[in-house]
């Protein structure tokens, strides 16, 4: 059964916890979460769980469609405490998904692209194996 998007974004927070992916923040009153695609829809991210966490509205708005990689890099420029496993687990677990159901033909070629510029930085990085 296919969650609408304010229960992906609960099941994201659930399982992520109650913090934005880019700054660190506690989400509350002020500070409220939102839906953040980490491969972007108009780079042919899909609305699949894997490709969601919880970012605060700011650091949404301000990412727009910059690259993940790029914008956590921007984050640590900022001082900001971007949660680099996070990002690690959201994009290992939606090329396992691709590879899984297959498609997203736009999307694995810039998921690659992400999980490479990953392990130059020297972040360990599973291998997944070829996407159908």
């Amino acid at each position: 059964m296919a969650l609408d998007r304010a229960a992906r974004l609960r099941v994201a927070v659930e399982r992520d916890g109650p913090t934005c992916i880019w700054c660190a923040r506690e989400f509350g009153e002020h500070v409220e979460p939102s839906t953040e695609h980490v491969v972007p829809r108009v780079k042919g991210g899909p609305s699949w769980l894997e490709n969601e966490v919880a970012a605060c509205r700011r650091c949404n708005a301000d990412r727009g469609h910059t690259a993940p990689v790029e914008w956590l890099e921007e984050c640590q420029r900022r001082g900001w405490h971007p949660d680099e496993p996070r990002l690690v687990r959201s994009l290992t677990a939606l090329a396992e998904a691709i590879a899984e159901r297959g498609g997203q033909r736009r999307a694995r070629p810039y998921l690659d692209a992400q999980l490479r510029r990953l392990r130059r930085r020297g972040v360990t990085v599973r291998d997944v194996g070829p996407a159908a």
